[in-house]
């Protein structure tokens, strides 16, 4: 995993902005703090920060191969779990110097050309700037678990992993102008797919590519989930899914450094961790699992319809059965609340407040101990775990289901904003574009439809914003983490089968828990979803509370130039609890998203247009 950023020009020379480029390079330093490269060319400039994985000698970028005497060169981010199927296929056409997948990769887009794309299995993010053609491919994997965002100036197209990085580059304006405010407040913190917020910044959508030349920028979408007729029998289903499954692990375990697993006691991390201490055993080695607490939470933990039980006790449960070296570590109140602004940073926008704060001190946590690590984010999505899958009434209701709290947003804004903003229609308009872009079959039902478009809802809003936390908090501590459910065999399967299948016994991912029995002791195996774990200390909503009225009294915030203060005020004095983003952020994280937010408007200097 790395960090990729650049500038190509048709119009002027790339060579004359080096501290410019050394600049966006120390911006994203922390996604790649093992090798860093520069690579200058009269059209081109390629900036690269790694984080070694594989072929740690072998695999430094910007990498290059000449062809008719003429480089190809590229600057990747990611992973590709096909590497050596790929390579034995290009063997008999082109040579290899290394082991790395960038090199694979390269080598793809030189034999096959923009078509390399329907044979990488992974994740990526990659630009590669082909001098014979004068013209650079960009590409995002089909999931979208890592990040390219781009502003292209006219003349310009700057990239980056970051959007941090970009705002490095003199030709970027920090400014937000009304759409930014909408997803600042309507949405966030979740994004309108392609949106980077901040003016003139867009983001490359998952399963979309394209080419930068001298006749601009042209992007087209590669790849989408299609809906295609499955005749198969549930028992068949069920060995197709544990097929997908134990292949999806199995190719992420590829590593030359150490790997290691989230262990939350769930179903997805348990699974993961299962099968990867099955494979480090085969070779005499014992996975290390980590999981993340807070302090007094077995104090002050309640049970709730989404989080009915804490973690402890199926984590023992899984660590016994697996015989794991297990690593807890336990998160206190202060200082979670002063990871918020560091936690801001690292999204490069303002997120989901002490989620994402105790998943950066988590990680940093982790990296003590290895570079790699397995996560189990999105089988949730694709398998139908979350609540709204399953509860009919709020199914079939119109409108994101994990946000349905926009009259209370909205009321937020500053009246200049909202005066030209239509907060509902801004909302449902985004909704209605995603629900009708699901495809169906013919022959679905209402439910079947239904189903498909809650899963593309899922599939382009709620997952691309776990996903969005997972890369940046991770990558902000030098820590690649893979997600095995993320595989596109699996999103591409489970998008066609049955919700009857799906919902088998009556249980969420009751495919998959059929699965993958034989992996997990019954507890585990039978344990109700429960969510990512936060604090339930009230300690976190006053401290929350007094920092975010220090941010309000200060002469320098711009918060209030965005937001109006009466409604803040409101806010402070804990007058009522409305979810702000599902289960995920109630009263304590919507004060201290507005804590973040403050923050990240003064950290990148943002104007308000």
């Amino acid at each position: 995993m790395c960090g990729i950023a650049g500038a190509i020009s048709f119009r002027e020379d790339m060579r004359g902005d080096m501290k410019v480029y050394e600049k966006m390079q120390r911006a994203m330093q922390r996604r790649g703090p093992d090798q860093k490269g520069i690579m200058l060319m009269e059209n081109a400039a390629l900036i690269h920060t790694r984080l070694a994985v594989i072929d740690i000698s072998g695999g430094r970028q910007p990498m290059s191969f000449s062809v008719n005497g003429k480089s190809v060169t590229i600057v990747y981010n990611g992973e590709l779990y096909n590497t050596e199927d790929l390579r034995r296929e290009l063997e008999s056409e082109i040579g290899f110097e290394t082991r790395s997948d960038t090199e694979v990769v390269l080598k793809s887009y030189i034999v096959w050309g923009e078509k390399c794309l329907e044979r990488l299995n992974g994740i990526f993010a990659f630009v590669i700037y082909d001098e014979r053609k004068r013209q650079a491919f960009i590409a995002r994997d089909r999931i979208g678990v890592k990040p390219l965002f781009y502003s292209d100036t006219g003349d310009k197209f700057i990239f980056a992993s970051e959007i941090p990085t970009l705002l490095e580059h003199t030709d970027i304006p920090h400014e937000i102008d009304r759409q930014g405010a909408a997803e600042l407040i309507l949405m966030a913190p979740g994004r309108t797919p392609g949106c980077g917020v901040i003016r003139g910044i867009k983001e490359i959508r998952p399963g979309w590519c394209g080419t930068y030349s001298q006749d601009g920028l042209k992007l087209r979408e590669y790849w989408r989930l299609h809906a295609r007729e499955l005749d198969e029998t549930f028992e068949q289903t069920v060995e197709h899914t544990r097929e997908l499954v134990l292949d999806s692990i199995r190719r992420q375990l590829v590593s030359d450094v150490p790997i290691c697993t989230f262990l939350s006691g769930g179903l997805d991390s348990s699974l993961i961790s299962s099968v990867a201490a099955s494979e480090m055993k085969k070779n005499g080695r014992v996975l290390k699992t980590f999981s993340v607490d807070y302090r007094d939470n077995d104090k002050y933990f309640q049970s709730s319809h989404f989080q009915p039980d804490s973690d402890n006790e199926y984590i023992r449960a899984m660590t016994e059965y697996l015989g794991t070296e297990h690593h807890r570590f336990v998160v206190d109140t202060p200082e979670l609340v002063d990871a918020l602004d560091e936690a801001a940073e690292a999204r490069g926008l303002p997120g989901m407040a002490d989620v994402d704060a105790s998943l950066l001190l988590f990680c940093r946590e982790i990296k003590k101990y290895g570079t790699v690590a397995l996560s189990g984010e999105c089988a949730d999505e694709l398998f139908g775990g979350y609540p709204w899958y399953r509860d009919e009434d709020i199914r079939m209701t119109d409108g994101f289901p994990w946000a349905q709290s926009t009259a209370y947003r909205k009321r937020f804004l500053r009246d200049e904003y909202a005066a030209e903003i239509s907060a509902e229609d801004y909302v449902y308009s985004a909704y209605l574009r995603t629900a009708q872009d699901a495809e169906k079959l013919t022959s679905d039902d209402a439910l079947e439809g239904r189903m498909k478009e809650m899963t593309q809802l899922n599939f382009s809003w709620f997952m691309q914003t776990l996903l969005d936390r997972k890369d940046r908090m991770s990558m902000y501590s030098g820590l690649e983490v893979r997600v095995p459910f993320c595989d596109y065999r699996i999103a591409e399967y489970m998008y066609n089968v049955k919700w009857e299948y799906k919902d088998y016994m009556g249980r969420e991912k009751g495919l998959l828990r059929e699965a993958m029995k034989e992996w997990l002791p019954e507890k585990v195996l039978r344990r109700k979803k429960s969510p990512y774990p936060k604090t339930h200390n009230p300690a976190f909503l006053e401290a929350v509370t007094v920092r975010l009225r220090e941010r309000m009294n200060d002469s320098g915030s711009l918060l209030t130039e965005l937001v109006k203060r009466e409604e803040l005020e409101k806010l402070l004095r804990h007058e009522e609890s409305v979810q702000w983003y599902g289960q995920l952020m109630n009263l304590p994280q919507t004060i201290a998203y507005f804590i973040q937010l403050d923050h990240w408007l003064r950290r990148y200097n943002i104007t308000l247009k």
